[in-house]
């Protein structure tokens, strides 16, 4: 409602005085303020604040009168009546400045565009001289106690207990006392005649305030008790007085009193504030409610502030602000919703945590509109917030401050549209929620940070783009944290402050304000303010009962200068701003209030009437026009008792009767219902459907009073048939009772309401915020909130005083949310309405924090319950539980609420919601694991070691198969937790690193690896693959080092044996895939295992089906023979062979730029010697060159399979480095088309030549999978896998794998029956690919020589002991016992099979040696370390 901004402002007398200031009091129209010290009076001016005058008393008169005490206005500002200590009232006439008359004036720098003023336009931006005349003084002979002016009179009461009723004009003859014990006081009217009445011998008024609206005086006696004088006839005379008294109150210190809601408050010696309403039958004073602080929230201070110093309404009556002997603010809206406290937080405590002391107040006031508290301090305060100025103390005049406030629209102007959007504006700017920004130009939001925001209007805020200018409504109203901030335009403000009235679209684009004369637009999209182009039609008209936006118009009620006639008018956004293009309409009396609803504008009047207007935009001239026809009267003034007493008016579609069903939700548009908030009442008048029906003039029945404390209320014209309850409901805020939602109640199917059953009710909640808009369709009350920010440590104190930023802290205003939905599904279920429960909890599902909802809800009921120390009878919880069982996140809110929640309320929760093995059993069948972990969580700490260990074992199964890797170390942890004891404490949760986007697997994630590549400089028919296994860091790295410390726990054996029998299933199943993924994340030892397996599960026993399995798994497309390749276009093998190093540098150039590689790059092996590819195919065979290498050598005619081999042989050379590749497309973008297109210019390819190069790329899979695949290959070659590697070598078509293979056959220590099933899976494979594959027997041809050598070669069968390390052999590592740690235990030994380098047999230079040089760097171009982490 209100909130404090920034810091105060410290106001400073120019004038040398001694005399600190101890009293302010305002004018009417709070424009001036009289400030007093003892023996001076100075009048302040507001805007700007300065001082404009000061009656200083000479010091004869000051002994005779004694000091100031206290000060009032008249009411038309032009006398001020100041109390002195020696019972004299002092009369001062305020008198204009004549020739000098004005004391401020504007000054224009030079250049500037110069206001063109009008008569009447330079008094309302200028501070006037002004001057004090003092008239006779007038003795009332007794010191004065308080002061109450009234229209003519000025009410005086005196320590002797008399009422003094004075003239302003101060002739004699005007005085008239009335004793007080003369003053029947009772309980009640009616038992004044004869009732007990109070003994008031001795007894004087300590405080009094007239009360308008209730018309008497509320009053607090000396002896603390409280009670409200009437006067029963027009004139106040003793015999006229009657008085009732709050019973049980002695402890009253003062009074203030609320015209807009009839209530009296009285500030009491306990610190509370009694809020008192009269009761309008009997008289009788009712207590409505108190302000205090709770124990809850300021459990330091609550018992020690003191006595209730000061009680100050806002102007608009929505707030109180109240202060304490001890110092301090403190601000609650009307029905007690605490706002601000300046005696906890930050406001208390320094930032190093040292205790303030709270500012301590001796008067206070609001200002002009409520933008501004004056706050005069004491005078130990004012040495304390002293100016650091160089002049001495003595010679300033300090001690006021004003706090700035900013307040929401709906305060003045509780117009529809401000409902839907959160609005507020200060004395300059305005701060709005934006709507959906989409609706926006790009970047055209203004969001500077609230801390940034220059709050002394020192210029207009920064723009800044928004960052979410895409995202769609809800998102915006709840994610976007900062305010848009439109600075007023200076131009209208200079000479319209202050702003009065200000609304804004339901869309939330163009905003309108209206200060004391006319008013300006501003539209969001365009950021332009629109003013009156004619500064006299601006000034002839002034806003009374606000305006609103409706249909690209602005609808205003004004009061016409001119023609002395109030006016609705309506204006078009899009022209100019200008009467011509204005509708008018003529009113009989003063507007008080404006609303619209659909097309029709509701307008409650100064004579308690309410009329109708229809609207129609037309669209007959060049602007589009609006038309206003009245519909109907309706007077009120039976039922109203005074006209200010109407807080808001609005139509809506909102009803009671029998007609709402669900068949007729088109009803819905129609205007119903009149709603008035009376003084807090909320009444209702339904339209009389018993009569005739005419269309829109019904009749409305007698009111109806819906709820009472009402201080807001929301509704919405829109319908949206999913969502009947929410946007058919009343939305009410009642302070400090919370919210209250008035909900339609539908019969279920169409069928046939319940006679018994109440066709609404209504549901009160809690919020934690102060409600400024409702979004009806997502279940959000939207709201804001003050937050401060400490700057003391900026500036330490000097000289033992501190400066205003130490005294207090920066206040900024927060944009808050809250969901109400749980709190009324939780009504509804609590009165036993669960079917509408459940209709309205579906219609709300898809929101995205439903889930939180259903949490909230069960949070919220099992905290009462479990808490609760007595029994409760009827437990809510079970009713929860079935209701969320209908909806498919009941497992997840169960245990997330769980979670949330100490243990020592679980039995309880599951007592009623399920026993949580039953609940995690169904999150297994459901398949969600992640929920089932979180029930696993719960088992532990509620059942035995061996429950858990069970159902973590059944959880890890699943989650092993499903490929869950997070979840799968989570369990090893957890797994190995409850097997070393540790059940209280179970480790953190490791910080789980996600798969990076390799080329490859994750494998290389923890892996160094060092490759040596057998395709450039083999030995024939040796392998050259080196591989040192090393584990990182890493998370998998920490659990492995752990199992092998704990190898001979037997938790870590029964792990481990899970993860042997798992990657066992999938190596029979052929996932190979899976098991690469399994290994990597896990930290699985897959060399070691398939060592251990290599002559049991690693077999392959269908090499067709794991050809097929693998093309599948890795996305590998099967080859296809493009027509006419009976032989190679290609007739030169240099051309040939240059082509494809470009095309496979292309390929994965990333891979090679990335990778430590000291090779010569192949381009410039090119260039350098025409025979290193000669060097390069050498290594291709073991055997004497073949009829393919001899055909290369010659240059002649080429076979078949000659074009694939140096293809794939040029692609084995790329592969392994392409494991760094980031992304799976070629970086040929990246420069490495030149190099080509310089070689291709020489090599002139044909089309059909193209046409092989492309048609071979397309027999690839995916890069990723090569990576993957050709690291399986080096695992599966590491461990001794022959048949894998063969299987591998096919799809990867790579004849120098199957060649090396089949050479490896040739040695003794290879069992028969792997020999014996690499023939026939490599026959079987022939077979199949003569009949379903042809794209195969291109690659089968190429390798037919080893195949043919494998069926005529007889293969002897030896133990595998006799492998032993030498010059030429590979070792055959046997894994030693010891589960995983077999591979650790070996070292930094070469694991698996490691040939060392020969030079390539039969190649070499022209004198057939190969020199040491060029040796060593053929060793040096195939060895690269490759580090990945």
């Amino acid at each position: 409602m209100y909130f404090l901004t920034g810091w105060p402002r410290r106001l400073l007398c120019p004038l040398k005085s001694e005399e600190e200031p101890f009293h302010v009091q305002p004018s009417s129209q709070r424009f001036y303020f009289a400030v007093l010290s003892e023996t001076q009076l100075s009048v302040w001016f507001s805007r700007p604040s300065v001082l404009i005058v000061s009656y200083i008393e000479s010091a004869k008169a000051s002994s005779q009168f004694g000091f100031y005490q206290q000060a009032e206005w008249k009411q038309d500002d032009s006398m001020i009546a100041v109390a002195a200590a020696n019972g004299y009232i002092l009369l001062f006439d305020v008198v204009g400045g004549g020739e000098d008359k004005y004391l401020y004036e504007p000054v224009y720098s030079k250049g500037s565009r110069g206001v063109k003023v009008t008569p009447g336009y330079k008094e309302e931006q200028c501070a006037p001289a002004l001057s004090l005349e003092m008239k006779r003084p007038i003795d009332l002979e007794a010191p004065i106690t308080s002061m109450q002016s009234l229209q003519e009179d000025l009410l005086v009461s005196t320590a002797d207990g008399y009422l003094h009723i004075l003239h302003w004009d101060g002739v004699s003859n005007g005085r008239k006392a009335i004793s007080l014990c003369s003053v029947p006081f009772s309980l009640d009217l009616q038992s004044a005649r004869g009732g007990l009445c109070l003994d008031l011998k001795g007894v004087y008024i300590r405080d009094m305030t007239y009360c308008v609206t209730l018309d008497g005086f509320a009053v607090v006696l000396d002896d603390g008790r409280l009670g409200f004088i009437t006067p029963l006839a027009n004139r106040i005379t003793a015999d006229q007085l009657q008085g009732v008294w709050a019973a049980d109150v002695t402890d009253g210190t003062c009074v203030a009193v609320n015209n807009k809601y009839r209530l009296v408050t009285f500030g009491c010696a306990s610190g509370s504030v009694l809020v008192y309403s009269i009761d309008t039958t009997t008289g009788s004073m009712q207590l409505s409610h108190k302000l205090e602080l709770t124990p809850k929230h300021y459990p330091d201070v609550c018992n020690k502030t003191g006595a209730v110093k000061l009680i100050r309404w806002s102007p608009d009556y929505s707030v109180a602000m109240v202060t304490w002997e001890c110092g301090g603010l403190s601000l609650w809206s009307v029905f007690g919703a605490h706002l601000i406290c300046t005696l906890g937080e930050d406001f208390a405590y320094r930032s190093d945590g040292t205790k303030k002391d709270p500012i301590n107040i001796s008067s206070m006031c609001w200002g002009a509109e409520g933008y501004h508290l004056w706050v005069i301090t004491s005078r130990e305060e004012t040495e304390l917030v002293e100016n650091m100025e160089e002049a001495p103390p003595q010679t300033q005049q300090a001690g006021i401050l004003q706090f700035n406030f900013i307040k929401s629209a709906l305060t003045v102007n509780p117009c529809t549209s401000n409902q839907e959007q959160v609005l507020l504006h200060g004395e300059d700017r305005l701060y709005l929620t934006c709507g959906d920004p989409t609706q926006l130009p790009s970047g055209s939001s203004e969001s500077p940070h609230p801390h940034n925001l220059p709050h002394g209007g020192e210029g207009s805020p920064t723009h800044h783009p928004s960052p979410n200018s895409t995202s769609q409504g809800l998102s915006t109203l709840l994610g976007y944290k900062h305010w848009h901030v439109v600075q007023i335009h200076s131009t209208y403000l200079e000479s319209n402050w202050p702003i009065r009235f200000a609304a804004i679209d339901t869309a939330g684009q163009c905003i309108a304000v209206a200060g004391r004369r006319g008013f300006a637009h501003y539209c969001m999209s365009t950021r332009k303010w629109k003013l009156f182009g004619n500064i006299t039609q601006e000034q002839n008209m002034t806003v009374t009962g606000g305006l609103v936006w409706w249909n690209g118009f602005v609808v205003v009620a004004c009061y016409n200068f001119i023609d002395r006639q109030e006016e609705l008018r309506l204006y078009l956004r899009s022209s100019n701003l200008d009467n011509t293009f204005s509708s008018v309409t003529k009113l009989h009396s003063d507007t008080l209030l404006l609303n619209v609803f659909r097309d029709m504008i509701i307008l409650f009047r100064a004579d308690c009437s309410i009329c109708l207007y229809s609207m129609e935009r037309r669209h007959d001239g060049p602007n589009p026009s609006a038309s206003v026809e009245l519909l109907q009267e309706v007077s009120m003034s039976r039922y109203i008792p005074h006209p200010a007493l109407v807080v808001s008016v609005t139509l809506t579609s909102v009803r009671t009767e029998t007609g709402i069903t669900l068949k007729a939700p088109q009803q819905a548009c129609m205007a119903d219902s009149i709603i008035l908030n009376l003084a807090g009442q909320l009444i209702m008048l339904q339209r009389d459907r018993s009569g005739p029906q005419l269309q829109e003039k019904l009749p409305f029945c007698p009111p109806v009073v819906l709820a009472q404390y009402v201080e807001n209320v929301w509704t919405t014209c829109r319908s949206n048939r999913k969502k009947r309850h929410l946007l058919e409901a009343l939305w009410l805020s009642c302070g400090e009772a919370g919210m209250k939602v008035w909900l339609p109640l539908f019969p279920r199917d169409h069928r046939k309401p319940h006679s018994f059953l109440s066709r609404r009710i209504m549901l009160p909640f809690h919020i934690n915020i102060y409600p400024l808009a409702v979004l009806f369709e997502d279940a959000l009350v939207l709201g804001a909130s003050n937050e401060t920010v400490v700057y003391d440590s900026l500036q330490g104190p000097r000289e033992g005083r501190e400066s205003l930023e130490g005294l207090f802290p920066y206040c900024t205003v927060e944009r808050t949310s809250q969901i109400y939905l749980h709190h009324i599904l939780r009504q509804l279920l609590v009165r036993n309405l669960g079917e509408q429960a459940l209709l309205l909890a579906q219609s709300c599902a898809a929101l995205p924090y439903f889930p939180h909802v259903m949490e909230l809800m069960v949070h919220v009921v099992l905290e009462e319950e479990a808490t609760s120390r007595e029994p409760i009878p009827d437990p809510l919880l079970p009713t929860v539980a079935k209701f969320i069982t209908e909806f498919p996140l009941f497992l997840q809110t169960i245990v997330h609420c769980a979670r949330k929640t100490e243990f020592a309320l679980w039995n309880y929760l599951f007592a009623a919601v399920g026993n949580p093995k039953d609940l995690f059993e169904e999150c297994l069948m459901a398949q969600d694991l992640d929920t089932a972990a979180s029930y696993l969580i719960i088992l532990q700490n509620m059942e035995v070691p061996a429950v858990s260990r069970q159902h973590a074992t059944l959880l890890f199964n699943t989650a092993l198969e499903q490929g869950k890797w997070d979840l799968c170390r989570h369990m090893i942890r957890f797994l190995k937790a409850i097997g070393s004891g540790e059940m209280e404490t179970p480790p953190p949760t490791p910080t789980t690193q996600e798969p990076s986007s390799t080329g490859g697997f994750e494998f290389f994630r923890n892996r160094s690896i060092s490759l040596s590549q057998s395709a450039d400089s083999i030995a024939a028919g040796k392998f050259n693959l080196q591989k040192t296994f090393s584990m990182p860091s890493g998370p998998s790295a920490k659990g492995s080092e752990r199992w092998s410390k704990d190898s001979d726990c037997a938790e870590n054996m029964y792990i481990d044996m899970m993860l042997r029998r798992h990657a066992r299933h999938l190596l029979e199943h052929v996932r190979l895939k899976e098991l690469g993924c399994f290994s990597a994340q896990l930290g699985f030892e897959l060399i070691g295992w398939l060592c251990h397996e290599r002559t049991r599960v690693a077999r392959v026993d269908d090499f067709v089906m794991a050809l097929k399995c693998l093309h599948k798994d890795f996305l590998w497309p099967f080859p296809v023979t493009p027509a006419g390749s009976i032989s190679s276009p290609f007739k030169n093998g240099h051309r040939r062979t240059v082509l494809s190093q470009h095309l496979l540098k292309s390929q994965s150039a990333d891979s090679l730029l990335n990778s430590d590689m000291d090779t010569v790059p192949p381009q410039a092996a090119a260039r350098n010697s025409n025979h290193t590819w000669l060097d390069r195919l050498g290594a291709l065979g073991p055997t004497e060159p073949t009829e393919m290498d001899t055909a290369l050598s010659h240059g002649g005619p080429q076979t078949q399979e000659a074009f694939l081999s140096p293809l794939t042989n040029k692609t084995e050379e790329c592969s392994i480095g392409s494991a760094t590749d980031l992304t799976e497309t070629s970086s040929m973008v990246d420069g490495d088309w030149t190099m080509v297109d310089e070689n291709f210019s020489a090599l002139s390819l044909t089309h059909s030549e193209l046409e092989h190069i492309s048609m071979e790329l397309a027999n690839k899979g995916p890069h990723k999978s090569q990576v993957q695949l050709r690291y399986l290959l080096h695992v599966f070659m590491e461990a001794g896998c022959l048949e894998w590697c063969v299987v591998i070598g096919l799809i990867l078509r790579e004849a120098t794998v199957i060649k090396q293979v089949v050479n490896f056959l040739d040695s003794p220590e290879v069992p028969h029956e792997t020999v014996q099933s690499v023939r026939s899976g490599l026959l079987g494979v022939e077979a199949w690919a003569s009949t379903d594959c042809l794209g195969y027997k291109p690659f089968l041809n190429l390798i037919r020589p080893q195949l043919q050598k494998l069926i005529e070669t007889s293969v002897e069968q030896i133990q595998p002991e006799a492998f032993l390390p030498g010059a030429s052999n590979s070792k055959l590592a046997e894994p030693q016992p010891g589960g995983p740690s077999a591979e650790d235990s070996r070292g930094p030994a070469l694991l698996g099979l490691a040939l060392p380098l020969e030079p390539p047999r039969g190649l070499g230079t022209e004198d057939g040696g190969v020199p040491e040089e060029q040796e060593e760097q053929a060793v040096d171009e195939g060895v690269y370390d490759c580090t990945l982490s």
